[in-house]
């Protein structure tokens, strides 16, 4: 079992940048595969990145692909979204995932999650 916790979350100015992070407060991160989701207000949660456990495959949504990048660093325990060229549509509680399994684009593969961090891109 692991235990999430997103931080870095905070308002930006559109063409900004800012990384989030996700870190476990119980549990070791290397034992999963890992992904960002994100809520925009009045929309479904959606896929945003993932990475396996061994960080050699990555996976993007369409929408971010080019600007985001995620990443992992095992030995520290934590997993990074690093957001750049933010616009206002990035606008979304973004939440770490967790999957035991192989990890995908499908939220339904993930096991644990976290409460999420709120980023606003103003324009």
């Amino acid at each position: 079992q692991v235990q999430l916790v997103e931080s870095g979350g905070r308002s930006v100015q559109a063409g900004g940048s800012l990384t989030l992070s996700c870190t476990a407060s119980e549990g070791t991160l290397s034992n999963y595969a890992m992904g960002w989701f994100r809520r925009a207000p009045g929309k479904a949660r959606e896929f945003v990145a993932a990475i396996k456990r061994d960080g050699a495959m990555l996976h993007y949504a369409d929408s971010v692909k080019g600007r985001f990048t995620i990443s992992r660093d095992n030995a520290k325990n934590v997993v990074i979204l690093q957001m750049r060229s933010l616009k206002s549509e990035d606008t979304a509680e973004y939440y770490c995932a967790a999957s035991m399994e192989y990890g995908s684009s499908d939220e339904g593969g993930f096991d644990y999650w976290g409460r999420g961090t709120q980023v606003t891109v103003s324009s």
